[in-house]
Order: C-alpha cells, then structure tokens, then sequence
C-alpha cells in the first residue's frame, strides 16, 4: 500500500494490526516503521506540482506550462502520488537538469557545472597505482596518511534541555592492505567509545546534555594510512568459486534489497548471454550496470528493495546500483559484499562525498573490489578502463563492510539510516532525531610524510 501510495488505506490497516498486537513487540516495531516511513517520504516528496515548476524556472525561467507538463508526463519530472495527490521529490529538478540534456540547454547563465569527484574519470593517480604495482608487484600501493575530523551537530532546542543526547559517528577498521594504523586524536566530548574491530559497522558512540538555545555538536579526529588497491587478473585464470561455508552467505539473496526476482533474473539473462567465465560475466553485468546514470537518490529507508528499485529507475546513486550488482553476481554465483564510506581529493582540490562501492570473489585471487558507479574509465588501456574491476585508488576511507547491521552500543529508537552508515546518528530518550533535526561536516587532511614517520 505504502509503495502504491495508498497512505490513508495503509494506516487505517496499521491502526487496525497495532490493536490487536499488544504482545508482539517485533510486530509493532515493524509497524511502527512502515509508519514513519510514510512520514519520510513526505518528507522527501515535499513539492507540489506549482513548487515544482517554479524550482525549475528558476534555473530555467522561459520553461512554459505546456513544456513542463511533457517532461512531466514522460517521467522526466521525479514524483509520486500520495492518496491520489502529486507529489514532486525534493532533488527531482537537480536530476531532470543533470539526466535531461533538452532541459540542461535550458538553463540560464551562468551555468554552474555539476560536481564531480575528480578521480570519477582518468587522472593521473590512477596510472600511479598502476605503474607502482607493476614495479613492486603489490596488490597494496601509494599509501598516504589522512588525518580525518567528522562532526555531528544537533539543532538547537531539537531536544529538551537537561535531557542525553546520544550520537553516533562512523569509525574505520583496520583492513589489511586497505586502511590500517587507524588512531584516535580527540573527540568531543571526551569518554568515547569505540566499537570493536568486529563491528562491521563501526562507531564512534558519544552522549551530553542539550543545553537550551545552543546546538549540541559530537566530533571524533583520528588518523590511519589508506592503501590504493590493484589486483592483475589474467580472465584466463579466473574460475568459478567453490562455494564453502565461508562464502555461501555472499551467493544468496538477502531481504529486502538483495532478491533474485523475476526482472532480475531476466535482465541478468540477457546482459550475460552464454558466458561462463566469472570474470567476463562480471564485466558484463559491471558494464551494464554502468550505463545508468547517477542521480540524487531517495533517503534508503523508504525503499522497500533498493536492487530493484536501481533495475527499473532511469537513475540511480552509488549504493543502489551497487546493491543492484551485488544481486546481479550472486545470483550468477559469483560471491559479492558490500563497502562503503566516504571519498575525498588531495588537499588542493577540495572534494568529498559519501560513497559506496562493493567486493567480489574471484578464483584463484580471491576478494577484489569493484566501483561500478564510478564504472569504466575512458582509456584504450584495458588496465586503465577496468580499474574500478579489481582496484580502488587511495583516496576513500571505508566505515562498513555490511549494510543494514546493529550499531555498538545498539540504538534504541529506529536509524534514521537504516542501510549505510556514513553521516552518523543521533538520538535521546524520546525517540530518534531524523536528518533535519541535525548536521554533519566531514574534514580531512593527508599529513606529509614527516608528520607520520
């Protein structure tokens, strides 16, 4: 009902199922989600069809009502209807001028260009990693030391005052050749706590009082070494995988968001053909993934099944077309994980976004990264154009090797992000505080060498 926009039948039926669920907890639980789930689709759909258009003539200011209403009708325009009503998402412009190029032309100047990480495309760093590869023979190259600060801030008077906030900040595990040295320098408050190493969503948990009229910000600095990763696969060698007990949980689907449904299986089909390697059955399904464009996503909370929902969208970001993979490989029986945090730029640049990205297993290497939202690279160089299929460059730092897992300390009230874990959470005794009740900031900077010798 919630996925047809039949809120109103929806919570006439939660009403209906919470009064005669007075002894199963998990029960309510879950329905009391589906509940605030609607509210954060309204949140994300909070547009109207008159602030819609005006969202886009203000970019575009000669875009006429009969021209809109084309784009609209071609589902160009991102929305939904609620009970009937229609209902614009938040960044459904941003896209229709990024995805759209008849609607990019109409954009008024000046035009600013759209952001892009600038190892999105070919750069030099990439052809460092491979060149210090080849001369090392390494999988593990170009090591860099980052000093890292993340922030969470919660708006002022969002909590009453006296009462315990509680926050909590992604933290990195060591990873063998990936991300090791990992050193807390300060948090704020003090007393943190720090999730195990076996966390596969790790943390940093903080708590204070609110203070009436004033914000109540958490920070964690801490420093670690991150490696550029480069595995050479020869196709040649590449077999299938014998699946034991260790990698069975990575050939399975996974509810909600990894299923082997009718429409995956038919779109694996016909992107795989009759190939059999591992390897090239992986370049085509990360090819063909590739070819959808990114685009500001939903909050994942509210999708019901983020592989599918990235299978029939005509765009996608970064987690939901790796989600889409991942399903995609399993169900080829290739083992498939997730991976994700932030990337970043060296310090002149100035860039930095959240990001997600994944592993697959591959006899005789074993696991090996792959980045298809980043995706192929334009170059003649094979090893350049598959570098995201089998190495990641050293500029991104990894909180969580799984998706949707328990935090250390467990929250008590539902995740505002129920799949990834990169801007952090926040709550107090009355309940969670959602995205926009809070801030967050992440700041880096690599150390020269001197200062980590």
């Amino acid at each position: 009902m919630i996925d047809a926009g039949r809120f109103r039948d929806a919570e006439a039926r939660i009403a209906g199922m919470l009064e005669t669920a007075d002894n199963d907890e998990d029960l309510r639980a879950a329905l009391e989600f589906q509940r605030e789930r609607m509210r954060r689709i309204r949140l994300d759909f909070a547009l109207d069809e008159a602030a819609a258009k005006a969202a886009v003539r203000k970019q575009a200011p000669d875009v006429s009502d009969a021209e809109f209403a084309a784009w609209d009708s071609a589902g160009l325009i991102e929305r939904i209807e609620i009970d009937g009503e229609k209902r614009y998402f938040n960044r459904a412009v941003f896209n229709l001028f990024r995805l759209v190029p008849e609607a990019a032309a109409r954009r008024a100047p000046p035009v600013r260009p759209f952001s892009q990480g600038p190892y999105e495309a070919l750069h030099p760093h990439h052809e460092e990693v491979l060149a210090a590869a080849k001369d090392s023979g390494a999988i593990s190259v170009a090591p860099q030391r980052v000093r890292i600060t993340q922030s969470l801030t919660v708006d002022a008077d969002a909590v009453p005052a006296g009462e315990t906030v509680r926050a909590w900040i992604p933290y990195p595990r060591a990873i063998p050749g990936q991300q090791e040295d990992i050193r807390l320098v300060d948090s704020e408050p003090g007393a943190p706590r720090i999730a195990p190493e076996s966390a596969p969503q790790r943390t940093v948990s903080l708590e204070q009082p609110a203070v009436a009229g004033q914000p109540t910000r958490f920070a964690v600095t801490y420093e670690l070494t991150i490696h550029a990763r480069h595995f050479d696969i020869d196709p040649e060698r590449v077999v299938p995988a014998e699946i034991d007990e260790a990698l069975a949980p990575y050939v399975t689907e996974r509810a909600p968001h990894v299923v082997f449904t009718d429409a995956m299986r038919a779109y694996s089909r016909k992107v795989v053909g009759d190939e059999t390697n591992p390897y090239r059955i992986a370049q085509k399904l990360f090819a063909a993934v590739d070819e959808i464009p990114w685009g500001g996503a939903r909050e994942y909370s509210t999708l019901s099944n983020i592989g599918d929902h990235a299978l029939h969208a005509d765009h996608a970001d970064c987690g939901q077309v790796t989600l889409l993979l991942i399903t995609l490989l399993r169900m080829n029986g290739i083992p498939a994980r997730w991976q994700s945090g932030w990337t970043f730029s060296d310090n002149d640049v100035g860039y930095d976004n959240m990001h997600d990205w994944g592993w697959l297993y591959l006899a005789p290497y074993g696991w090996v990264p792959m980045d298809v939202t980043t995706g192929q690279l334009e170059s003649e160089d094979p090893a350049l154009r598959w570098f995201y299929l089998g190495g990641l460059d050293a500029y991104r730092i990894a909180y969580n090797d799984d998706w949707s897992q328990p935090f250390v300390p467990p929250k008590r009230h539902f995740r505002s992000e129920t799949v990834d874990s990169q801007r952090g959470e926040a709550e107090w005794d009355g309940g969670n505080l959602y995205f926009d009740q809070w801030d967050y900031d992440f700041e880096w900077q690599i150390l020269p060498p001197a200062e980590h010798t």
